[in-house]
């Protein structure tokens, strides 16, 4: 291992395994099914935004969260009007999120293969309901690679310094990979860790941020071993 890195974080949804796509195919079937009863102007998809925002402290990450505040949205934007009938497909469309099967992104259990085998020490950093986020880790048949899985509340740079001194090293020996510039790069670049972002084709709103572009980026996570090689 020629890297001065040795402890290298990923992030799963997105950056292991596929999962933005199930919560937009499930957006679009929720905009279906309130547009019935709210004006053709009526910007569906912003409103739930600001209800999923709004609720991100009282339900945190993940599907659950979202199917409740897919419910609350429904009742708020219509007023009250939404039949039984559409939330019961609201919840049903949550809980078939729940239950898809995890789809591993091609090139990752190649490189985390790889990265073990050059000696680093592989640690998981998720966001997401506990429960859930453990049985994909599981289900994905990734887990072998990890020496630990860290699923946290938020990523921000008191979580990554808890994380990397819960490690045993300093920052400077502390890489992050992901797909949020948000969650994943700018805070541990702040704290004097590395990170690089690996960008999923879809990214959800709340993962948006502005910055000024000085970030390691990586077309595929197949180049991740070169990108450590670099450090």
């Amino acid at each position: 291992m020629s890297s001065t890195v040795e402890v290298v974080a990923l992030d799963a949804d997105d950056t292991l395994w596929h999962s933005e796509v199930y919560f937009e195919r499930t957006e679009r079937r929720f905009r279906e099914l309130v547009a019935r009863y709210v004006p053709d102007d009526e910007d569906v998809a912003a409103r739930l935004v600001d209800v999923e925002h709004r609720n991100l402290e009282r339900y945190g990450y993940g599907i659950k969260g979202f199917t409740l505040s897919m419910v609350e949205a429904a009742i708020e934007i219509t007023e009250g009007a939404i039949g039984v009938e559409e939330i019961g497909q609201i919840l049903a469309a949550g809980r078939t999120m729940l239950d898809h099967p995890v789809d591993v992104i091609d090139g990752v259990d190649e490189t985390l293969t790889a990265l073990t085998a050059d000696g680093f020490r592989l640690l998981l950093v998720t966001k997401g309901d506990l429960h859930h986020q453990e049985r994909k880790i599981a289900a994905s048949g990734l887990s072998r690679h990890f020496e630990r899985m860290e699923i946290v509340s938020e990523k921000d740079p008191a979580t990554y310094r808890r994380v990397v001194a819960s490690m045993g090293i300093g920052p400077d020996r502390f890489a992050m990979v992901g797909n949020s510039v948000r969650s994943d790069v700018l805070p541990v670049l702040e704290i004097g860790g590395h990170a690089v972002h690996v960008p999923y084709h879809v990214t959800w709103a709340h993962e948006h941020v502005d910055h000024d572009g000085a970030v390691d980026v990586l077309e595929t996570i197949r180049d991740l071993p070169n990108w450590l090689a670099g450090r």
